[in-house]
């Protein structure tokens, strides 16, 4: 059993992995359970509180956004290398045994594989169920645009980026960071991600404040989400068994992939609306103000719903192959070098 904790915070054992992609698979992130990004996000919102009221000016601003990247990731990396360096120290059965459940819970709340398909899948039943109104309510709740006025083609390609772009943030990406450096630097990565999506916005409340989250999150997922896009393009090809439509979703990711405000975000969804023959991008309203959008993607078709329910399938899809390759590196980082 003392074989499921890892020999080094910084090493996974891959049967934790698989386990903890179970978990994550079955019970998803319920509200009863203790969710570190949950808390990662109070703490954000507490300190965000406290800084602003040194803080006022623009330069002041950015400097107190820099000092809450650091308090908020180093301590976390800092406790979590802390808890899982001392986790061999146990002597009785049960607390190893709880240790062990600790881990495999902890790891499931790096991926977020339920959580991203279900919440997608609700937005296009509704939409397939004829209830517009009920899948801008959903919408709202993955995407950071205005919904209430998006019509239900609107409503669907909001759902595709966002699924393609989390696919990168929720999966993919926790994965790189869990075999790059275990647990530490998957919840540091996950803390990051959370600051850019709670103060990293390009509005005038943070522009100064969220500017150190918000690059520090550009930085962090660069290379994850061309790894994205290339899970995206194979997983096309298993879907739709078409060497064709593959070519093309490759061809729209490195053409289209950086029509995007983020430098990162544009690659999945160019991939995905390659391989789905849509056309994602354009101009969007947040908080009333309209923002112009480069388009991605060329549209093929106009059946938005059933792309859609396609997306799925490649985000799963996606999903899994990150999962195996991860747990063979894993294997042999964990085995065969330890």
């Amino acid at each position: 059993m003392n074989d499921l904790i890892p020999l080094s915070p910084f090493s996974i054992p891959p049967v934790v992995l698989i386990l903890a992609f179970i978990v994550d698979s079955v019970i998803g992130d319920p509200r009863w359970l203790p969710h570190p990004v949950r808390m990662f996000g109070l703490a954000i919102t507490w300190l965000e509180r406290i800084l602003r009221s040194f803080f006022k000016t623009p330069t002041a601003e950015k400097f107190a956004g820099i000092i809450l990247v650091i308090i908020i990731v180093i301590p976390i990396f800092a406790v979590v290398y802390f808890l899982l360096e001392n986790a061999h120290s146990f002597s009785s059965g049960l607390i190893i045994f709880l240790t062990i459940i600790f881990i495999i819970y902890l790891t499931s709340t790096t991926i977020a594989i339920r959580e991203l398909i279900g919440s997608t899948k609700l937005v296009i039943q509704a939409v397939h169920d004829g209830k517009l109104d009920y899948a801008r309510a959903k919408l709202s709740m993955i995407v950071g645009r205005d919904t209430h006025n998006l019509s239900e083609e609107q409503v669907l390609k909001a759902a595709i980026e966002s699924v393609s772009e989390n696919l990168s943030d929720g999966v993919v990406a926790p994965l790189f960071y869990l075999v790059l450096g275990g647990l530490p630097f998957a919840l540091a990565y996950k803390a990051i991600n959370t600051l850019d999506s709670m103060v990293g916005y390009r509005n005038q409340k943070y522009i100064n404040f969220g500017w150190a989250s918000a690059r520090l999150d550009d930085c962090v997922n660069y290379i994850p989400s061309r790894i994205t896009g290339i899970l995206i393009v194979i997983s096309v090809l298993i879907v739709l068994r078409s060497i064709s439509i593959a070519k093309i979703s490759l061809q729209t990711m490195l053409r289209d992939g950086g029509n995007h405000i983020s430098p990162n975000s544009g690659v999945p969804e160019a991939a995905m609306a390659g391989g789905l023959g849509v056309r994602l991008g354009g101009p969007s309203t947040y908080g009333g103000v309209i923002m112009q959008k480069p388009y991605i993607g060329e549209a093929r078709h106009k059946n938005y719903l059933a792309a859609s329910k396609v997306a799925l399938n490649v985000v799963w899809y996606s999903s899994i192959i990150s999962i195996a390759i991860s747990s063979i590196i894993l294997y042999f980082i964990y085995y065969k070098v330890s």
